[in-house]
């Protein structure tokens, strides 16, 4: 089978691998959608994510859609030729944090196409994976295949927007315009929020936090005050830039929530720390998902617009091309790679 195989900075191969067989509790998938995340792009372009580094070749991709063909030993699930969308998460369960239902965090978790443990963990950019049969989503009818491969990042903005807490009737600004920031605008929407106001330095990502429903966009780099707002209730950063943040802490009212959900550059990330204080702001953390991929699904079949941040569907034998598409935020959003093709 055709694979997606990052093996260093700047060195990414479409290779032949033998096809996985689905062990005891597992499903075997065909993969035919893959979205190209940031954090595909950071191992492309960098080597790594975060503090997590390639030490391995690791076939990457964790935003998978597909259709069920095989079931393991002792596997219950959706029936072969049923179209799915994976969750890319294997929690272990028994750790504090997934004892206290943040299982998103757990300390033992396995994240497909992620260089956090060794051997790393293995993606979903390949024609068929074998994952545990609690992982695989039957596709609410009538929702595309295509669309649902929207449906890991919109998890990610949906926590994020989850963790600022009741946003109903409030004002939410947004960060980063990119494929995460523009799902943020979305889930904030879904969210009751009254008005989201989006930042970012490239315009055409801002068209595209338009389409997915921003009220107010505002070039990060504009100096005139009169595009800004005076206040905003929540704050979600998700460019991963430590400008970002400031933006975040110097626009939101005092007591307000900040959260960071882009990931920051490795090592210590300067902030405006007295306004925390000054202002009692409080500034969380966001990671990942748990139950919201199933929210993100109904939200996804319910609502065609998504389909406005797909910018491009390209075969999986032009991975590189895909993936300097994906880099490439004046020409596109989300980036999907067919792997059926």
């Amino acid at each position: 089978m055709r694979a997606c195989v990052i093996h260093g900075r700047g060195d990414l191969r479409v290779e032949d691998l033998p096809e996985p067989e689905p062990g005891p509790g597992q499903v075997l998938v065909a993969v035919r959608y893959g979205g190209v995340c940031g954090s595909d792009l950071h191992y492309w372009r960098h080597g790594g994510v975060g503090d997590f580094r390639l030490r391995e070749p690791m076939v990457l991709g964790h935003e998978v859609v597909g259709t069920v063909v095989a079931h393991g030993p002792g596997a219950t699930g959706p029936a072969p030729g049923t179209p799915v969308a994976v969750h890319p998460a294997t929690c272990c369960g028994t750790c504090p944090e997934c004892a206290a239902g943040h299982r998103n965090v757990c300390r033992d978790t396995r994240y497909l196409g992620s260089a956090a443990r060794l051997p790393h963990v293995q993606g979903g950019f390949a024609a068929r994976l074998a994952v545990p049969a609690e992982q695989v989503r039957p596709l609410p009818a009538g929702l595309d295949p295509r669309r649902a491969a929207l449906a890991e990042p919109l998890s990610v903005a949906l926590h994020a927007v989850r963790r600022a807490g009741d946003v109903r009737g409030r004002h939410v600004l947004v960060t980063g315009a990119g494929p995460i920031g523009c799902l943020a605008v979305a889930a904030a929407r879904a969210a009751g929020a009254a008005r989201v106001t989006v930042t970012d330095l490239v315009p055409r990502a801002l068209t595209y936090a338009a389409a997915a429903g921003a009220d107010t966009l505002v070039r990060a780099d504009d100096a005139d005050d009169a595009g800004w707002p005076a206040a905003v209730d929540a704050a979600v950063e998700a460019s991963g830039a430590a400008a970002g943040l400031e933006t975040c802490l110097r626009l939101v009212r005092r007591g307000g929530v900040v959260v960071q959900l882009g990931m920051l550059p490795p090592g210590p990330s300067p902030f405006a720390g007295n306004l925390l204080v000054s202002r009692e702001i409080e500034l969380r953390g966001s990671f990942r998902f748990d139950a919201e991929f199933d929210e993100a699904l109904r939200l996804l079949a319910a609502e065609p617009a998504f389909d406005a941040l797909i910018s491009a569907v390209v075969p999986v034998g032009d991975a590189e091309s895909a993936f300097a598409l994906a880099a490439d935020r004046t020409r596109s959003c989300k980036v999907l790679l067919d792997l059926g093709a």
